[in-house]
C-alpha cells in the first residue's frame, strides 16, 4: 500500500522544515510512505529547501497558478506514481500530521474513499466569531448541494483513495476544497469525517484575505459546481422565478379582458410575455446544458478508465 503526501506550496521556505518534520515516516497498514511538494511559482527558494529536505517528488510551476491548480497537478502526479491513497495537507503546519493515521483508518477499512480532517473551529483562536460562523454556515452549504455528511468542508486536510482521486477534476484555480466534497457527493464516492486538531498558526491566511472576498468566491464556486453537475435542475428552479409571475400576470390580464378591462391592461400582457418567453428560454437552456454534462460524465468515465489501468 503506497502513500503520497503533497503539500501544495507557495513561498513555504519558513515553515516547510517544520511541516515535513511532523510528517509521519511509519503508518500501520502502509507499506511505503513518500512526500510530494508542488512549487506554485514560489520565489523564496521553497523547492531548493525541499530538495535539501529529503523530498521524494517536486514539481514547479513556473508560475503561481492558483491552489485548486497546484492540487491538481498533485493529484495527477501521485496517481501516474501508483499511489493507493493519496494525503493532502497545508505547507503552513496548519494541520497536526499526528492526525494522519487516523485520517487514513475509513479507508484502510474500506468504509469511505474520501475522507476529511474535521477541526476544531469553535476552539481556534486566530478564527474571528464571523469567520466561525461563516464556516459552519458554508460546510452546511455544501452539505445541501453535495448531500454528504461533511462538517469541516474548507479543510484542506484529506485523504484520497485512488479510486476517488482519479475521479476528481477542479475546474476553478481559487480552491478546490468546496468544489471536490460537490463533485464525490454527485459521484457516489463515500466520505467520512476524522476529528483532527491544528497546530498554532505561524501566518495569516493567503486564501481569505477578506471575509467578503472569500465568502463572494465560495458562493461562485459553489454556484459554478451545481451549474456543472445539477444544469437541469438549477436552470429550471431560475426558470420559474420567470415563468410564475409571467403566467399570473398573463392569467390576470385574461380574467381581465373577459370581464371587458383587457384595454387598460395591454402592460401586464407584455410583461408577462417577456417573463415567461425569458422562462422558457432558460428551460431549454437547462435541457441544453444537462446534455452536455451527459456527454462530459462519459468523457469523465473514460478518463477515470484511463488512469485506473
Amino acid at each position: 500500500m503506497k502513500l503520497i503526501i503533497q503539500i501544495p506550496c507557495l513561498n513555504e521556505a519558513a515553515t516547510l522544515a517544520q511541516t515535513l518534520e511532523d510528517l509521519p515516516r511509519d503508518i500501520e497498514g502502509i507499506s511505503q510512505v513518500e512526500w510530494l511538494v508542488i512549487d506554485d511559482g514560489s520565489t523564496d527558494g521553497t523547492a531548493e529547501i525541499a530538495r535539501e529536505l529529503g523530498v521524494h517528488h517536486i514539481i514547479r510551476h513556473p508560475m503561481n497558478l492558483g491552489l485548486a491548480r497546484a492540487f491538481m497537478t498533485g493529484l495527477e502526479y501521485a496517481i501516474a506514481q501508483g499511489a493507493d491513497i493519496i494525503v493532502n495537507t497545508d505547507a503552513d503546519n496548519q494541520y497536526s500530521a499526528h492526525d494522519m493515521p487516523a485520517l487514513l483508518v475509513p479507508i484502510l477499512k474500506g468504509t469511505a474513499d474520501f475522507v476529511i480532517g474535521e477541526r476544531p473551529v469553535d476552539e481556534i483562536e486566530t478564527f474571528s466569531y464571523i469567520k466561525k460562523i461563516l464556516q459552519k454556515l458554508g460546510s452546511r452549504i455544501v452539505r445541501a448541494i453535495s448531500g454528504t455528511h461533511v462538517r469541516d468542508a474548507p479543510s484542506g486536510f484529506r485523504a484520497m483513495s485512488r479510486a476517488a482521486a482519479i475521479q476528481l477534476n477542479v475546474f476553478t484555480n481559487y480552491t478546490y476544497t468546496l468544489e471536490t466534497i460537490i463533485q464525490a457527493g454527485h459521484k457516489g464516492i463515500a466520505i467520512a469525517n476524522v476529528p483532527v486538531q491544528v497546530n498554532p498558526s505561524t501566518r495569516k491566511s493567503r486564501l481569505v484575505k477578506n471575509i467578503p472576498a472569500y465568502l463572494s468566491r465560495s458562493i461562485q464556486t459553489m454556484l459554478r459546481v451545481l451549474i456543472i453537475y445539477r444544469p437541469l435542475r438549477f436552470f429550471i428552479g431560475l426558470a420559474a422565478l420567470f415563468f410564475l409571475p409571467g403566467f399570473i400576470l398573463g392569467m390576470r390580464f385574461v380574467l381581465l379582458y373577459l370581464q371587458g378591462n383587457g384595454e387598460g391592461n395591454i402592460q401586464s400582457l407584455l410583461l408577462a410575455t417577456l417573463l415567461m418567453g425569458t422562462g422558457f428560454l432558460l428551460i431549454v437552456a437547462g435541457i441544453i446544458s444537462d446534455l452536455i454534462a451527459v456527454n462530459r460524465r462519459l468523457l469523465e468515465r473514460v478518463q477515470s478508465l484511463l488512469l485506473s489501468k
